[in-house]
């Protein structure tokens, strides 16, 4: 894909938010956006710090996925404040991915995504 606004593969912005929970604490850290094989894009309740490494666990569909979760590790790069003003945006840049887990964004983007 081409290099988009500073990134080398545009975002696709999901219909499906996808709930997105911090691996140690379980605690809800947002819900998906959008996503690439490089990153993800949350929105929440709270800002997020740039940063920050996590290990996150989201929770997929079981209609159209075998497992009922994912775990990947990424790191927090900025956050901004979202249309709605009670929530945050937060992007993460995704830690390196194996060959399944790439599949398993791209079965994401393919089933969610918009037709862009």
């Amino acid at each position: 894909m081409e290099k988009t606004g500073g990134r080398r593969l545009a975002r696709r912005n999901l219909i499906y938010h996808l709930e997105v929970f911090d691996e140690d604490s379980g605690e809800l850290v947002g819900r998906l956006v959008d996503i690439t094989t490089e990153g993800v894009k949350l929105v929440a309740s709270s800002p997020i710090a740039p940063d920050r490494h996590f290990r996150l666990r989201m929770q997929l569909p079981a209609e159209y996925f075998a497992r009922s979760h994912w775990c990947f590790e990424a790191t927090s790069l900025w956050t901004t404040r979202d249309i709605n003003p009670d929530l945050h945006i937060t992007g993460f840049r995704l830690g390196k991915l194996d060959e399944e887990a790439q599949e398993l964004v791209s079965g994401l983007i393919e089933l969610f995504s918009f037709n862009d």
